[in-house]
């Protein structure tokens, strides 16, 4: 299972109504996080589970789920976030 796929699996504890994950490590090649193997992705996710939660608390939510991943896989993570009633 690649990263992206990884991510998907472990986002989906949050519900997610849409997913649109990029890769931009081609974008950061030469750059420390990708000499030790971390990419870089931004994440758009929209999420019920997100209604009611600061911008802070629901990148604690992204991060939680992602868990290992953030310190292994993923070297940077540009993340938006909203409920499905803020598109």
């Amino acid at each position: 299972m690649n990263v992206i796929e990884l991510m998907r699996d472990r986002l989906a504890l949050l519900q997610v109504e849409h997913l649109d994950i990029e890769d931009e490590s081609a974008q950061h090649a030469g750059h420390a996080g990708a000499r030790s193997g971390g990419g870089h992705y931004r994440l758009h996710i929209v999420s019920a589970a997100f209604k009611g939660k600061t911008t802070l608390a629901r990148h604690r939510m992204v991060y939680d789920a992602l868990g290992e991943l953030m310190h292994h896989q993923i070297h940077a993570l540009s993340i938006t976030a909203h409920t499905p009633e803020e598109l």
